[in-house]
């Protein structure tokens, strides 16, 4: 999805306000940024880390420094596996104008040696809003992998996939009752784009907007 094509993509289906959550890698967010910016749509920097349980988590930044420095230490802590191109694709990294500017070599589809602990921990020292990824999937989800929510470390969101009916998955997951569900489309592809949306009170997109809507506070909240 080309930053132009994915932005105009969104603007047509009157969302507002995106991030980009590649797999272990912010690389591409400056140039999906810097459209969005000339577009008028909110864009938030993001990245799906996968701990070293395999457990996929969100992490969001209002500060695009943070997010570059934040980065850079993901990066050292993947594991040091050489991407397969012929298997996997290329890992291009692009400008806003889809220029290749570098090829990725290692392989961004493999864990952080962070656990699921030092992950929060690391992300939310660089000032990162940490969310469970999709926590209704029976792969990768903070359930799939370890059976339970843990008690530690807590989270004021949870992920869900686009199409998930909410009120069974609490049924059958009481511990989620009450909790603020961040529904996404989670999209792969442009047509995807817009299968799954929140819709968040708040009075300005940013993330510290979203925390506080996440924990309803002050007239802010998930719709």
């Amino acid at each position: 999805m080309s930053p132009r094509d994915l932005v105009s993509r969104a603007r047509s289906l009157s969302i507002d306000w995106i991030a980009i959550t590649d797999h272990n890698s912010m690389a591409n967010c400056a140039a999906y940024a810097s459209v969005a910016k000339e577009a008028g749509l909110a864009f938030s920097w993001g990245v799906e880390l996968q701990t070293s349980e395999e457990i996929h988590l969100l992490v969001y930044f209002d500060d695009a420094d943070a997010a570059q420095a934040f980065d850079k230490e993901l990066y050292a802590s993947l594991l040091p596996l050489e991407n397969d191109p012929d298997f996997l694709g290329d890992q291009v990294v692009i400008d806003e104008n889809e220029q290749i500017l570098r090829m990725e070599n290692r392989a961004l589809i493999n864990s952080s040696l962070w656990d699921l602990t030092e992950a929060c921990e690391k992300a939310r020292s660089f000032g990162g809003y940490v969310v469970p990824a999709h926590v209704d999937a029976g792969a990768n989800s903070i359930l799939s992998q370890l059976g339970m929510m843990p008690e530690e470390p807590s989270f004021d969101a949870f992920g869900i996939t686009a199409g998930l009916d909410t009120a069974k998955f609490v049924l059958r997951n009481p511990w989620f009752k009450g909790k603020s569900l961040l529904r996404s489309s989670d999209a792969h592809y442009l047509a995807d784009l817009g299968t799954g949306i929140a819709r968040i009170r708040c009075q300005e997109p940013s993330v510290k907007e979203l925390r506080l809507a996440c924990l309803s506070l002050d007239d802010r909240r998930l719709e």
